[in-house]
């Protein structure tokens, strides 16, 4: 690489040795290291799972190539999987954060129940996409780590979205109140030491099964040794291009990964 920057430097600055050369020659170099930091595997480490065997939603795969844009932006990694067999000790070690994208159904055996209990344990991180709380209804663990099951949703409707907590990189670019438009999800079995980002004002919707005036949809907490973010957010395809919403799905990557806490 060295070699490179030095035949590069030396091209440009034939005609004359300025400032401005001395520039282009820094930028290149920037680039060329940064490129090595992305193939090395950047800031840190995410395996994208969208495994399904309920509902399958049709935004997945603008949920998946929405991360690998991200991913380049921000300078992490990205693996993408719908095979629970990725699930091991050994496997699991390389990544720093699992993305659980909206899956659904029963997606694990015991075997990849018990690493993926020791991924958590061992510090690392968790996002919860959507129907990743449709998922793994008869694993008590599961409920814990995420936060909740779904319980039901109405026809897809806009209403206001209350940010409750700006102090989380998730929400710190939200305003107070965000108007929104998806498929609204309502809760069951909610962890009670959630820390609740954003919540349902269901006054501005019908609801399907309303939760009346606590009804988050964006949390975070710390579980088991490692760190967990969720939003509800994320069923139609367009949000996918929101930039607002890529914004408040970063900022969980990022605190799930690196740990992170919110300023008060």
């Amino acid at each position: 690489m060295r070699s490179l920057v030095i035949k590069i430097y030396t091209q440009l600055t034939r005609p004359m040795k300025t400032f401005k050369t001395l520039l282009l020659t820094a930028w290149i170099l920037l680039c060329i290291n940064l490129a090595s930091f992305a193939q090395q595997g950047g800031q840190f480490r995410v395996l994208v799972f969208s495994k399904t065997t309920g509902f399958r939603h049709q935004s997945i795969p603008n949920g998946v190539m929405a991360l690998k844009k991200m991913s380049e932006k921000h300078v992490f990694s990205v693996h993408t999987s719908e095979d629970a067999t990725q699930f091991t000790d050994e496997n699991l070690a390389k990544f720093d954060v699992v993305v659980l994208m909206s899956t659904t159904g029963t997606i694990f055996n015991e075997a990849q129940k018990a690493a993926f209990q020791k991924f958590v344990q061992s510090g690392k991180g968790v996002v919860g996409i959507h129907s990743a709380t449709d998922t793994e209804y008869e694993w008590p663990w599961y409920n814990q780590m995420i936060g909740g099951y779904f319980l039901a949703h109405p026809r897809q409707q806009t209403l206001r979205l209350q940010v409750v907590d700006k102090s989380h990189p998730a929400t710190w670019h939200l305003p107070e109140n965000w108007l929104w438009t998806d498929e609204l999800y309502e809760f069951k079995d909610l962890n009670p030491n959630l820390k609740v980002l954003i919540q349902a004002d269901e006054t501005t919707y019908q609801p399907a099964k309303a939760m009346g005036a606590f009804h988050p949809m964006a949390w975070y907490h710390e579980f088991d040794g490692g760190r967990v973010f969720y939003t509800a957010l994320g069923h139609v395809d367009a949000v996918w291009e929101d930039a607002e919403f890529l914004k408040h799905l970063y900022g969980g990557i990022w605190y799930a990964a690196k740990g992170k806490q919110p300023k008060k």
